[in-house]
């Protein structure tokens, strides 16, 4: 008997899923719950187990695939493959696409009872983008489907690599990076406030951890920056779980730390720790990346004078802790030396006033500029 492993619903609202890596190979022997398939969501990297113990007889999705939940990835145990499924239909190809070259042997054109080119959204999009009309293309997959193959094939004499280029598809994490920012730069007018904060008096080995709890008892103070968007409502929150955005080998994650206006110093400080850790090696669970609603970012020794850091939407505001040093400053009337560094909040100037936001960035910095566990 043939089990089909389709695209589960992981939550959050998934859509579609990225084939990240397959971990088997057709014709291997597999055992029930063996980790089959990786898959990349707008999150994070999920193993996906076989459903039953048998072989791995038709692998129908390939690596760097983005598919619909709900599409068919693997055949496990004897029988046929499955029949071709309707998917979400894509986008059409641009009206002036290029005429593909004549069907070689083995292919066919391949339709579906209403007329529609066999093919997935991966290979539906990727037509687009090279200017290929999918209608011409011959499909040398299962029943006629077109697959990525046929497409490159098809544009290979239309869009030549220029001299001295090198192409290398975006995926993963950061394919993921580039459509969340893209969204939040088109949909979400920012404005960035900035200011001093002197923070001579504070330990800053636990900047981050006291950044947010100053930053949580703030959100309570200014509950439209602890909100998020939904349509043309404002939703006020009342937790406070706030993202730490972490910088990796494979690109930028936000892991949530939740309850940070009641979790202590030490705890906040141990959870930060370990979610770091957690990120970098690739070891978050799905759960560690929802959920927050609010978010902070600091560079660290990489951070400059000040940057101005994209909203992570549905959130309103961001705010960034930025390349703390040595300056001369006036105090009572003496130019001394003390430890500033710059602080920002950007916010989607849609719900939230400049005013606001900028009581919101003073009453963070007063709260760091206090120092240690007096954040409070």
């Amino acid at each position: 008997m043939a089990y089909e492993l389709k695209l589960p619903d992981l939550g959050e609202g998934l859509t579609e899923g990225e084939i990240a890596r397959w971990l088997v190979s057709e014709g291997d022997e597999v055992a029930e719950d063996e980790a089959l398939v990786e898959i990349q969501t707008d999150k994070t990297t999920v193993e996906i187990p076989s459903p039953a113990a048998g072989r791995v007889s038709r692998i129908l999705v390939g690596e760097g695939e983005v598919v619909p939940v709900g599409t068919v990835l693997v055949v496990i145990g004897d029988g046929a493959a499955p029949e071709d499924r309707a998917q979400p239909r894509a986008e059409p190809a641009p009206q002036q696409a290029a005429a593909a070259p004549a069907m070689s042997e083995g292919q066919s054109l391949g339709r579906v009872s209403d007329g529609r080119v066999r093919a997935t959204p991966l290979v539906r999009r990727l037509a687009q983008e090279l200017g290929v009309d999918l209608a011409a293309v011959g499909g040398s997959g299962p029943q006629g489907r077109v697959t990525e193959d046929d497409v490159r094939g098809a544009a290979s004499g239309l869009a030549p690599a220029a001299s001295g280029e090198r192409r290398e598809r975006i995926r993963g994490v950061r394919r993921l990076m580039a459509e969340n920012m893209a969204r939040s730069h088109s949909e979400i007018p920012a404005v960035t406030w900035v200011d001093e904060c002197d923070l001579t008096d504070v330990d800053l080995g636990r900047l981050v951890p006291l950044t947010l709890r100053a930053t949580a008892l703030a959100l309570e103070e200014y509950p439209e920056l602890n909100a998020r968007v939904d349509g043309d409502e404002l939703v006020y929150l009342d937790r406070y779980h706030i993202g730490v955005a972490v910088a990796t080998d494979d690109g930028l994650v936000v892991p949530v730390v939740r309850d940070c206006d009641t979790a202590s110093l030490e705890e906040l400080e141990a959870e930060v720790a370990r979610l770091a850790e957690a990120a970098r090696e690739g070891r978050l669970k799905p759960e560690e990346l929802r959920g927050g609603t609010f978010t902070i970012t600091s560079a660290g020794k990489f951070a400059g004078i000040l940057v101005t850091p994209l909203i992570n939407p549905p959130q309103v505001g961001i705010l960034g802790v930025h390349r703390v040093g040595e300056r001369p400053v006036v105090r009572e009337g003496e130019v001394v030396i003390r430890r500033v560094g710059n602080v920002s909040v950007t916010f989607d100037h849609r719900v939230i006033y400049g005013k606001r936001a900028a009581e919101f960035g003073l009453a963070v910095i007063a709260r760091l500029e206090r120092g240690g566990d007096s954040a409070t």
